[in-house]
């Protein structure tokens, strides 16, 4: 008699762990952002990493915060090598990393874009700006690579 089997698969899911990008960039689906462009932030100075987040909730402060004058966009990426805490909010303003911020020197591929969200209050997003305009004003960036 045969003995029942069972038998487990481990099947990996392009969804098993969902990264965002929040911009104000417009960009198509396979192009891939990368490092030594102008940063979103700040100085607009060469990026020399680029972030991404598994929160929503970071990705459209991403897309709030960023500098310019288009349209917030919230990115679905994918990427293409390792990945670490981004110590400008995980060692200065939340240890532990519970925002999921990370950041990365090599590119993250574009795989979809989040159309419908709800952002921030204007009041909220008021109360952020004039919080990174007073760091400014101390010397102090919001991103320092």
């Amino acid at each position: 008699m045969e003995e029942n089997k069972t038998e487990i698969k481990s099947i990996q899911s392009p969804f098993s762990q969902t990264y965002f990008h929040g911009t104000k960039a417009d960009l198509m689906l396979g192009s891939f952002i990368e490092v030594g462009l102008s940063s979103n932030y700040g100085q607009r100075n060469k990026a020399k990493f680029i972030y991404l987040t598994a929160t929503l909730d970071a990705a459209i402060w991403g897309a709030e915060l960023a500098l310019g004058e288009g349209r917030e966009r919230i990115y679905l990426v994918e990427p293409t090598g390792p990945i670490e805490d981004d110590p400008n909010l995980t060692d200065k303003k939340f240890p532990g990393n519970p925002t999921k911020s990370y950041r990365s020197k090599l590119p993250f591929k574009v795989v979809g874009e989040i159309t419908v969200w709800q952002g921030h209050s204007a009041e909220q997003v008021k109360g952020m700006k004039d919080g990174i305009a007073k760091l400014r004003e101390q010397g102090i960036e919001a991103i320092e690579d």
